[in-house]
């Protein structure tokens, strides 16, 4: 299947599980998650899920960080629409944040943290393939942003459902995951 194809059918499948359903399948996330050595990581870029996309819980993983990485800088990003790019932004804990038109909240303050300072990214995606290419929203602003990233970088995906076989139209400026969390299994690539 194509992106497309992809796109429409795990944005449904993953809206048709019930939502306490999903609280157990981030649970067991979690502690696929809990498994990895986070020694290295210092500056992490995650996002806030957003609301009615039926998203897996990334406040979970956020906290755990927060709570086994002592002095973890955590940045989330913003985009501009016209450049078609992505800039991640420190937060703390009184930040102030914004919805943008796509309906995904924003820092509306912090500093700039370059893309060669990211440990860990935290990636949206609605499903993977088993090389690590993902399906997100169709933008591309994760790819491009990776893509200037350092090659040691860990980027992680959370999804409800195991990799598929293949994506069919992955193109050259499609990059692939390190990992992908499951309920039930961690994919490395």
């Amino acid at each position: 299947m194509n992106k497309s194809a992809l796109r429409q059918l795990y944005k449904t499948k993953r809206a048709e599980l019930p939502s306490q359903e999903r609280l157990r399948l981030d649970d067991l996330m979690l502690l696929q998650f809990q498994q990895f050595d986070f020694s290295a990581i210092q500056t992490v870029l995650t996002y806030w899920p957003m609301d009615g996309q039926a998203e897996p819980n990334t406040h979970l993983f956020s906290g755990y960080l927060r709570y086994r990485v002592p002095g973890l800088v955590m940045a989330y990003p913003t985009t501009d629409l016209s450049s078609h790019t992505m800039t991640a932004f420190s937060i703390h804990e009184d930040t102030v944040y914004h919805t943008n038109i796509w309906g995904i909240k924003e820092p509306t303050e912090g500093s700039v943290i370059a893309p060669d300072q990211i440990d860990l990214v935290l990636v949206p995606m609605l499903i993977c393939d088993k090389m690590g290419y993902r399906v997100g929203y169709g933008k591309g602003f994760y790819d491009r942003y990776l893509a200037g990233c350092r090659q040691d970088l860990v980027s992680i995906g959370f999804s409800y459902f195991d990799p598929i076989d293949k994506i069919a139209d992955t193109g050259q400026f499609d990059v692939p995951l390190t990992y992908c969390i499951t309920p039930h299994q961690t994919y490395e690539f």
